[in-house]
């Protein structure tokens, strides 16, 4: 099998790989075995300077790296190379911080000394997805790393030059042989590598289906699983919200990443009163943005991902349309060369139609109404995703309200949803399992284990 490469904003074939064989997993399996016995034995210290030095070549490379990123999956190359600095950043914060998040933790015996102590797992195996191809592998691979884990990565198939471009970065930064690996494999061959004893944990960011397979996978196996998967998030507006930031950031947060973010805002959800002139600032706001070649420093929008995303997109839209939804801007695919969808905004949403029950993956937002600040929350609450959220009010009350009673993982108020190395990010319900970033990444794949030294008497 092939692992290719495809431009986006061409639809042109630009390069394919030979998928490894049986033989080539199994070996790369027992070099992550190998560097495990040695690697976790290594001090912060040593891990720490490895992991500084791939920060620094990854902001030396930032261009280069970035310009991969969007010949591959599409992004903007202003995006794009922000995304590889933000990767560098989360280097740099955990070879900062990763010893102190894992110091041993006493505990309160008297007479006795009593700790937990977190230890390394071994080899972990990350399904990452072509979206966010730098950062989200970056976050699991710089805390895991420094947790004295050793890594095997199993990225998107349409991203293979960005996967062996991670593993050099981190073997040109230090890190020992065979502590960290691109596996190119096709998705088929992730539950085999979860079954296999030498792999000891897994996480995976991608869609719902995706993570009910590695899920039930890790489960049969008995091994420690993070999943952070689909989102649908609510962004919600009040009266008293500065109407003007609340719009920017709409548009900004839906058309993140060409509109294919997990925490993108996807349902808008505004009170009566502001929601005439929020609908008519935001639709024009949408369709002034300059959709084209990624690789030009003033496109707003570039391609979805593939001909598929395109499809699929568009067979949610007309269906909603169908169904009864308004579309206000946008709602048809553009004709040329490759995988271009508009700016697209949809109100008067039906139940049960595709934009009231699943996840729109590009440029589309889908608008509601709320008499009160009940009915936004019910509306926020309707979903079976549960990743982030936000909401745009000034009334202290009203802030409290929606901290409280949205049901997700994340809740921002007068901010855009995002992911930081200082915070903890993860979601709830349909979104997933377990938290990555903060404390969180550190000690999401150790064993916490309990230590008693009982005092001779």
């Amino acid at each position: 099998m092939a692992i290719a490469t495809t431009n986006p904003s061409t639809g042109e074939l630009i390069r394919e790989f030979d998928a490894l064989n049986d033989r080539q997993v199994r070996e790369a399996l027992e070099r992550a075995t190998a560097a495990f016995e040695d690697f976790r034995l290594t001090t912060f210290a040593q891990r720490s300077r490895w992991m500084h030095r791939a920060g620094e070549i990854l902001d030396e490379e930032a261009q280069e790296l970035g310009e991969l990123a969007t010949l591959e999956m599409g992004k903007t190359i202003t995006a794009a190379v922000a995304e590889v600095r933000k990767s560098a950043a989360g280097c740099r914060y955990y070879a900062e911080q990763a010893e102190r998040m894992l110091a041993d933790e006493s505990w309160p015996i008297e007479g006795d000394a009593v700790f937990t102590r977190y230890e390394p797992l071994g080899p972990v195996l990350a399904v990452m997805p072509w979206n966010f191809p730098y950062w989200q592998v970056f976050r699991f691979a710089a805390p895991a790393l420094m947790a004295g884990n050793v890594g095997l990565l199993k990225h998107a198939s349409n991203v293979p030059q960005v996967a062996l471009a991670i593993e050099d970065v981190l073997r040109r930064a230090g890190f020992p042989d065979g502590v960290f690996q691109t596996l190119l494999v096709p998705s088929s061959a992730v539950e085999g590598l979860i079954e296999d004893e030498r792999v000891r944990a897994v996480t995976l960011t991608g869609s719902e289906g995706a993570g009910r397979q590695v899920g039930a996978a890790a489960g049969r196996s008995i091994k420690t699983s993070v999943l952070e998967l689909g989102g649908s998030d609510a962004f919600i507006v009040m009266p008293s919200a500065d109407l003007d930031d609340a719009v920017n950031n709409a548009v900004a947060s839906r058309l993140l990443n060409n509109g294919q973010s997990c925490i993108n805002a996807k349902r808008f959800v505004v009170h009566d009163d502001v929601a005439g002139e929020f609908t008519r600032l935001f639709v024009e706001r949408m369709e002034a943005l300059r959709t084209g070649d990624p690789t030009d420093s003033g496109t707003d929008l570039g391609p979805l991902s593939s001909a598929e995303a395109v499809d699929t997109l568009d067979q949610q839209v007309r269906d909603t349309e169908a169904a009864g939804g308004r579309v206000l801007a946008g709602g048809k695919p553009l004709g040329g060369p490759g995988f271009y969808y508009p700016p697209t905004v949809i109100t008067d949403i039906p139940d049960g139609s595709p934009a009231h029950r699943e996840e729109f993956f590009g440029p589309v937002a889908l608008l509601w109404r709320a008499a009160d600040i009940d009915e936004a929350i019910r509306i926020a609450n309707d979903s079976r995703f549960g990743l982030g959220g936000s909401a745009w009010t000034r009334d202290r009350e009203e802030q409290l309200r929606f901290v409280n009673e949205v049901e997700t993982g994340m809740m921002y108020i007068n901010k855009m949803t995002t992911s930081t190395p200082e915070v903890p990010f993860g979601g709830a319900k349909d979104s997933g399992y377990g938290r990555e970033l903060a404390e969180f990444g550190t000690r999401a794949f150790v064993n916490a284990k309990t230590v008693w030294i009982s005092e001779q008497r």
